[in-house]
Parts: C-alpha cells; sequence; structure tokens
C-alpha cells in the first residue's frame, strides 16, 4: 500500500474493503468477532505485509483461526494492542506501588500519632512524682520511641524501593512510547510519528517564519521486485534504503517510513535548496550499491528511488504540503524514476 490502513478506512474505500474482507472472511470459515474482522480489515489493506503473509501461510495450510490465533497475532502485529497491553500493565504495577506506599505513611501516621497521644498521657502523669510511675512511663515512652523509629526505617525502606521501582516503570512507559511510534522493520518513524513531527515543524515554521521541507521517497519497480523474490529479500531491501536515508537524518531531521514503500524526510528549519542536495546524496548511495540476496548470494542488481520535495507555503497545512511533495515524486516517476523532482514541477500524478 502507499498509505497506512487507517488512511483508506478514513474514505469511501473502506466500505469497499470492509466488504472484500467479511468475504474473505466467510470463505476461510472465519467468525467475524471485532478482533477478527480488525486483523483482516489490516490483512485485506495491506496484504503484502507481514500480518497479510501470515494469514496467507495460514490459510494455505488449513489451520484453523482460533480465538488464541487472533490474540498472538493482534499482540504481533496490530500496535495499538500491543502498546495497550504493556502501558495497561505497567499501569496496574504502578498503582500496586503507589498503594504499597500510602499504606506504609499510614501506618507511620498512625505510629506518630500514638507516640504523641502516650507523650501527653506521661506529661499529665509525671505530676504525680510517684518513682513507680517515673519508671513504668519511661518504659512506655522507651517503647513508643523504638516502634516509632521502627515505623520510620521502614517507611524509609518503602520510599527508596518505590522510587526505584517508579523509575524503572517511567523507563518502561518511555520505552513502549518509542516503539509505538517506531516501524519495527526499518527503525525509523512510523506514519504516526510523522504525522506529528511534521504538524510541530510546521507550526514551529509559522511562528518562527522559518522554512521547513519535506521530501517523500518511493521505492523503483518495487512490487515487481517484491514478487520476483520473495517478501523477505524486499523486507531487505527496504531495510537498506531505509538506512541510508537515516544516516542522513541527523537532528533536526526526521526520516520516516509511511507506507509500505514510501519513506519521507522533513527538514526542519532547511530551505528546498538545502535539502535538494542531500536528497541527491541520498538517490545517488542508494543506487550505488549491487545489493545481494543473503539466502542464496543472488544478485539483486540496483535499488533505485524516485524523491519529490516541497518547501512550505506560508499558511500551507501540513496535508498540503505532504501531497505537494507527493505530486513531486509522482512526477520524478514520469520523467523516468531514479531522480529527485521539486514540487514546482509536478503535473497530474502518474497511474
Amino acid at each position: 500500500m502507499s498509505r497506512m490502513i487507517e488512511t483508506t478506512l478514513r474514505g469511501p474505500a473502506a466500505y469497499s474493503l470492509a466488504r472484500d474482507a467479511l468475504a474473505r472472511m466467510e470463505a476461510a470459515n472465519v467468525w467475524p468477532t471485532p478482533l477478527n474482522f480488525e486483523l483482516w480489515l489490516h490483512y485485506m489493506g495491506d496484504p503484502e505485509g507481514a500480518l497479510g503473509r501470515e494469514i496467507e501461510r495460514m490459510i494455505a495450510d488449513g489451520e484453523a483461526f482460533t480465538e488464541e490465533v487472533a490474540e498472538a497475532l493482534a499482540a504481533q502485529h496490530l500496535p495499538r494492542a500491543r502498546v495497550a497491553d504493556e502501558i495497561r500493565d505497567a499501569g496496574a504495577q504502578l498503582s500496586r506501588e503507589l498503594t504499597s506506599v500510602a499504606t506504609a505513611i499510614a501506618t507511620a501516621q498512625k505510629s506518630q500519632a500514638a507516640y504523641g497521644k502516650t507523650l501527653a498521657s506521661a506529661g499529665a502523669e509525671l505530676g504525680a512524682a510517684d518513682p513507680d510511675n517515673v519508671r513504668r512511663l519511661v518504659g512506655d515512652l522507651t517503647a513508643a520511641t523504638e516502634k516509632v523509629h521502627t515505623e520510620n526505617v521502614v517507611l524509609e525502606q518503602r520510599l527508596h524501593a518505590s522510587t526505584r521501582e517508579v523509575a524503572k516503570l517511567r523507563e518502561h512507559l518511555e520505552q513502549v512510547r518509542r516503539d509505538a511510534m517506531t516501524d519495527a522493520l526499518t527503525a525509523l518513524a512510523n506514519r504516526k510519528a510523522f504525522d506529528d513531527e511534521l504538524e510541530r515543524a510546521c507550526a514551529n515554521a509559522e511562528e518562527e517564519n522559518r522554512p521547513v521541507t519535506l521530501a517523500v521517497f518511493d521505492i523503483d519497480h518495487f512490487k515487481t521486485f517484491n514478487d520476483t523474490w520473495g517478501h523477505q529479500t524486499g523486507d531487505q531491501v527496504l531495510r537498506y534504503v531505509a538506512s541510508v536515508i537515516g544516516r542522513h537524518a541527523g537532528k533536526p531531521r526526521i526520516a520516516a517510513r509511511f507506507g509500505g514503500e514510501e519513506f519521507a524526510l522533513i527538514f526542519p528549519n532547511e530551505p528546498s535548496v538545502v535539502a535538494q542536495s542531500v536528497l541527491e546524496t541520498i538517490r545517488e548511495e542508494i543506487a550505488s550499491r549491487e545489493l545481494k540476496r543473503r539466502s542464496t548470494n543472488e544478485d539483486l542488481g540496483a535499488i533505485t528511488v524516485s524523491i519529490g520535495f516541497a518547501q512550505k507555503l506560508p499558511g500551507e497545512t501540513p496535508e498540503a504540503l505532504l501531497d505537494r511533495a507527493d505530486e513531486a515524486m509522482y512526477a520524478s516517476k514520469r520523467g523516468g524514476r531514479n531522480r529527485v523532482s521539486a514540487a514546482a514541477s509536478v503535473g497530474v500524478k502518474a497511474a
């Protein structure tokens, strides 16, 4: 797919995709539960993706599509489900830690209150100045003091332990957040992160009156290549292209994979003339290497990309900027591929 499944589901094509998914589920004797339906929507929307390939394999092998299988596929291939589980688990653990700390504090408060009552009572009884009473009161005060000291030591230890645990939970949640914004195959930012970063970059450009340039990449003839050599080799190509783009994406630039074979590179605070030079370097570097198939060492030939870029116009929305960069990329396709085109040269989108 040239766009994520979520984008498809927001448009008129969603009805056709939903009907196709239900028909395919019925043909495969899969019950239309909410989870199954979501899985098959993703499968039908991107049959060449990892989830699509796994479901195709299961159908070919005649494997049953049980609830357990559906949950395992969702945990592996639907990022939101995996992230939700991890956040829920971390939240439950954090809640237990806070409850434990609250209990320790309440116990210490009760001990402190009891100690105060003991001191008040002792002050009243000392007026009698009876030696036996004094000895008893001293013993009570000593015991109460020791108890308060013990409770305070326990509370301090509990607080130290909880501080360490909360720090670990915070680190874990931050990792979950990073995972939710990262494309698993290429380790670049995913579409969600790309959308957020592009919106932020455009907002900053408006506020500070600075430029921002957006580039869109598409691997040439990728579908043919994928069909010829297989999906694992196709994944190898995706990782290679991503690695080249990523090497030129030092901060504040942001590189992302936002479609099947589509990538993007945001240039905050950089005009198009600077971006164009970088994009030409990336294009040449990608095309300069003759790839080999890892499993058989067969020559795969050179990989090329078509690139389009656009500098944000005053008042232009992120969506409009993306559309112009996308149109420029299609201009590169029409112009013979393996080239870089500026948004000013775009025309009608190629088929």
